[in-house]
């Protein structure tokens, strides 16, 4: 075993930060050694030069980047998606579905599912298995998606796929009895989020003890909190068991609220992107499940103006979140690695850079620009001059 040292980096763990060491990694294992005192004579040698050296991203929620869209059912959009989200340190995903047609959904988890396995070893982003958002949702919250393909909640469709679909997003008011619900949680270990959802605070408290582990886009598509209702956003806040995600793009939600979302949940907030083909293009006319959405800067909208998902890169997230908190360098970085990974039941692998765990990495510099982007060992991005 010869190893690589990634020496004068500001080496990126669960709980601290540390400078004057070195990470190695063996890149024939494609594991994570540990964090050593200083490199041997034999070992390879990467100079962050002073940058992060940091877990790889895990983006959990995204439609599509680059033109393309988990929902268009193309392997070469899905490949393409992976390798240019590997250019924002992303290192695993999970390519998302949306309310399209059933049909469209099947072919679309098809295709994620034939390249799942190529993905472990492709020169881009792994694909850890797909998120459903929908079809099981409530019209009334259903923002950019289209109300004439949601269907009433179906455990028996996630579980046949369970194989491939890691993570549903439903309404847990649509579901009676919670019969959905309750048979995903005896039956699979699929996580069940609640979004595009109009339940109430009882409602969606009694969803959290049924099996709803997580939330959807905090505050976006769901029952708002208010002092005498506090709706989903506060059932979502104050369950224990329930992880939340955030799309810190400074426009979903206003950044104030980021420090307060980070001392409620404390490491149940993950960051996500939620982006769309829009994903590094320029402004103009794009696609989303069907429907036309503009793109200018930050913003996607439909026609109408209701808001459609993101251009979000998930590093930007994590600068975000840095610029608008006081909150520790470690702890944001989580948001977008181990919190993600421990959400999907993956964190025995990824998501941290501790001893045996994959070793996917990034160096980012002070802005959180990517440098390089390393997977199970290998590189997968530099960053050109």
């Amino acid at each position: 075993m010869v190893l690589t040292y990634i020496i004068n980096g500001k080496i990126v763990l669960p709980d601290s930060v540390v400078c004057g060491k070195s990470l190695a990694f063996d890149s024939d294992s494609g594991k994570i050694f540990g964090v050593v005192d200083a490199p041997s004579a034999d070992g390879d040698i990467i100079d962050a030069a002073g940058n992060y050296v940091a877990p790889g991203l895990v983006d959990i929620h995204i439609h599509g980047y680059l033109g393309e869209d988990t929902c268009d059912a193309k392997p070469e959009g899905i490949k393409k998606m992976a390798y240019g989200v590997a250019q924002n340190g992303v290192t695993a995903f999970l390519p998302t579905t949306m309310t399209v047609s059933k049909e469209q959904i099947v072919a679309a988890l098809n295709v994620v599912r034939s390249l799942k396995e190529e993905s472990k070893t492709w020169g881009g982003a792994e694909i850890l298995g797909a998120h459903a958002e929908g079809p099981f949702i409530n019209p009334s919250k259903k923002g950019a998606q289209a109300a004439e393909n949601i269907l009433t909640p179906d455990a028996n469709f996630i579980i046949e796929n369970s194989d491939i679909i890691k993570y549903v997003t439903l309404a847990p008011e649509m579901d009676e009895g919670h019969k959905c619900i309750k048979k995903l949680a005896a039956e699979s270990d699929v996580l069940v989020s609640m979004g595009h959802t109009d339940a109430s605070f009882e409602e969606a408290m009694s969803a959290a003890k049924d099996g709803v582990n997580h939330a959807t886009h905090l505050f976006n598509a769901m029952s708002a909190l208010a002092h005498r209702n506090p709706g989903v956003v506060g059932a979502a806040l104050a369950s224990d068991n329930v992880s939340v995600e955030v799309i810190a793009d400074t426009f979903h939600i206003n950044p104030g609220l980021y420090s307060i979302i980070a001392k409620v949940k404390g490491d149940k907030m993950v960051l996500i992107t939620d982006c769309t083909r829009a994903g590094g293009m320029s402004d103009g006319e794009y696609e989303l499940g069907g429907q036309p959405i503009f793109l200018k800067g930050i913003e996607c909208r439909l026609s109408d103006g209701t808001i459609a998902g993101s251009v979000l890169k998930l590093n930007c997230a994590v600068k975000n979140v840095l610029d608008y908190t006081d909150l520790p360098v470690y702890e944001v970085f989580k948001m977008a690695s181990l919190n993600p990974a421990k959400a999907i039941g993956c964190a025995e692998r990824i998501g941290s850079l501790e001893e045996g765990k994959d070793a996917d990495i990034i160096i980012a510099d002070e802005k959180i620009n990517i440098m390089r982007t390393i997977k199970k060992g290998k590189r997968i991005y530099e960053a050109q001059g």
